[in-house]
């Protein structure tokens, strides 16, 4: 511990409020909100025993900051503000809930229909779910509209309104056609009262509706449709396999168990909506709480910003802030960490889920271990590196016989891509066939953005530049590195064999054949080369269409897009008719006769 956080410690209130700790870079990596700031941050700096997780962190702290908050409650907002703009590594980061689909039906609607829905929170808007783990909202949508007949179209439909006519929907018999008054309002009610009792768990009648129909159907010989109904009772089938035995159709509950090892920890949630288990899942957390009640209060916090809260919730962990945590929900829940007889059971399913998934986490946290940390490790010492190639650039260029010249860079960070990282450059003053050229003109380009320090993705020095070429490749590029007075490693790696050019050596070195650390030069090689290619592909095709369309008067930029996005490719603008091309409201029937002119005559 340095001088400045011992004096730190000593001046920190014994008030509520939100702590933040940052490494050596100033990197916030630790945000935590707690009632008495000054005993907990004290905690993590004593030499007392802590989590193997912990004390990684505790070991990378370099400073830290905090702010006082009225109430803990103020001070939990303001945590979840700070994660979400700093994304602390060794704060749990939750992908939020909206990627769990459910299905809503909005009862201000007065002929509501189903929708499959990933943002709640509309009044009036009954939701079901959140579906996920081979449940489909989409497919569950269909197999309720097939028995209830509910309306799919986005029509305005009121009790006064009245369409011309039905659509397909209801001559197939999917939908009731309320739009031309064939059932009242209070018909379709009753089906969608139906429809509500099938979501919540009920699936009898639906089960029988779509028995007598898919039998009606095969005894007219109309096979397709029995075909139809036949999959959509498997649908059904396959919710009546989630029911928990013993535990009613109306019951709607989550379920979390936490499991840790005191360096890997995983979070199990297991949801259950209307007496049926809709789904598991399985959450690795990082989280450098010192207890493992406050990590899975810190995951519940994040897990329900986006989730609809249940009736109740049953933790493996008793919760000291249960409280507070409840009062985030705006309803009443019962958080029970005491669980009995049925609920016992479904805890024990989520533990036995959570040590499972552990297991093999850290089987899987080995292999990318080896294939990224390690490898790096390798490399360095394959390679005499001064440092662990920490972040790894790679350049190639790509162009047929000389024309739409580009270049891509990529960037490997601690092994893996950092694809928002990635740029492309367009050649400018390289004429003909000149690889060289065009890499000393890519480097130029790159290294003096470094030096002036623009682009968020060039701020960054490489530890290690790799360039996807021979001897004479690397020498160039070499070159533009002197230019800069930059002391950066630079290898090449040749194709033919896999060779690595190193600068001032004849001599090749031969990486073990198979080894990690040549595995990821191979890859950062590969991803340079496709990401390349896929460039120049883009800008060829976009040359060869502006070129195709090029020299029409009165056709300029915005009409070839939106003629592009009506058509897809020049091939279908030069099949379509005039009266096709005059529906754009861009295009009237004297330019339309100018491009199918054009295209006939050039192409």
């Amino acid at each position: 511990m340095n001088e400045n956080i011992k004096n730190k410690i000593l001046s920190l209130p014994t008030k509520s409020g939100v702590y933040i700790m940052k490494d050596k870079d100033g990197t916030v990596i630790y945000v935590k909100k707690k009632k008495n700031l000054k005993n907990r941050v004290s905690q993590y700096f004593r030499s007392s025993p802590k989590p193997t997780k912990v004390q990684a962190m505790v070991n990378n702290i370099d400073s830290f900051d905090y702010f006082i908050t009225i109430s803990e409650r103020d001070a939990l907002a303001l945590e979840s503000n700070l994660i979400k703009k700093y994304q602390p590594y060794y704060n749990i980061l939750l992908k939020d809930g909206k990627a769990f689909p459910y299905i809503a039906l909005d009862l201000n609607d007065p002929f509501p229909k189903l929708k499959k829905k990933k943002k709640i929170g509309k009044p009036g808007v009954k939701y079901f779910g959140p579906y996920f783990a081979g449940l489909s909202a989409s497919e569950i949508v269909k197999t309720a509209n097939s028995a209830f007949g509910l309306r799919t179209c986005n029509s305005k439909i009121t009790e006064t309104s009245k369409a011309r006519r039905e659509c397909l929907n209801y001559s197939l018999g999917l939908c009731c056609a309320p739009c031309t008054k064939r059932v009242s309002k209070k018909e379709y009610d009753e089906r969608i009262k139906k429809v509500i009792n099938f979501l919540d768990g009920n699936d009898e009648e639906i089960e029988k509706i779509l028995t007598e129909k898919m039998i009606n159907a095969s005894n007219n010989e109309n096979f397709e449709s029995a075909i139809l109904y036949r999959e959509r009772l498997k649908m059904v089938t396959k919710l009546k396999q989630r029911v928990v035995a013993n535990l009613p159709k109306d019951v709607n509950k989550d379920v979390f168990a936490y499991v840790t090892d005191g360096l890997n920890g995983v979070i199990t949630s297991m949801i259950i909506r209307g007496g049926k288990i809709l789904g598991v899942m399985n959450y690795q957390v990082n989280d450098a709480s010192l207890e493992e009640n406050q990590t899975l209060f810190n995951f519940l916090i994040q897990y329900y910003e986006n989730m609809i809260v249940p009736e109740e919730i049953i933790l493996s962990h008793t919760l000291d802030d249960a409280k507070l945590l409840v009062s985030t929900f705006n309803k009443s829940v019962k958080v029970n960490s005491n669980p009995h007889g049925i609920n016992l059971t479904l805890l024990k399913m989520a533990k036995e889920n959570a040590t499972e998934y552990l297991e093999k986490h850290i089987e899987k946290n080995k292999i990318k271990y080896a294939n990224t940390i390690g490898a790096l490790k390798k490399l360095q010492d394959a390679l005499s590196l001064p440092s662990l190639p920490v972040r790894m650039e790679c350049y190639d260029i790509s162009h047929i016989s000389g024309t739409n010249k580009v270049a891509s860079m990529v960037v490997f960070i601690n092994g893996e891509p950092a694809k928002n990282q990635y740029r492309k450059f367009k050649i400018k003053y390289v004429k003909g066939s000149n690889d060289f050229a065009s890499l000393q003109e890519t480097l130029t380009r790159r290294l003096s953005r470094l030096v002036e320090g623009k682009g968020e993705s060039f701020k960054s020095a490489p530890d290690l530049i790799i360039i996807d070429g021979g001897k004479g490749q690397l020498s160039s590029c070499l070159s533009i590195l002197n230019k800069f007075a930059l002391n950066i490693p630079m290898v090449s790696i040749a194709k033919r064999i896999e060779e690595i050019f190193t600068p001032y050596s004849s001599k090749p070195i031969l990486l073990k054949p198979g080894s990690a650390e040549l595995k990821l030069v191979q890859r950062i090689r590969d991803e340079a080369h496709r990401f390349a290619i896929t460039f120049h592909r883009q800008v060829r095709t976009k040359n060869q269409i502006e070129s195709a369309l090029d020299g029409i008067k009165g056709l300029g930029t915005k009409k070839i897009t939106a003629l592009l996005r009506a058509f897809g490719n020049v091939d279908a603008i030069k099949k379509a008719s005039i009266a096709e091309l005059c529906i754009l409201p861009e295009i009237n029937e004297a330019l339309a006769h100018k491009i199918k002119e054009h295209l006939q005559n050039n192409l």
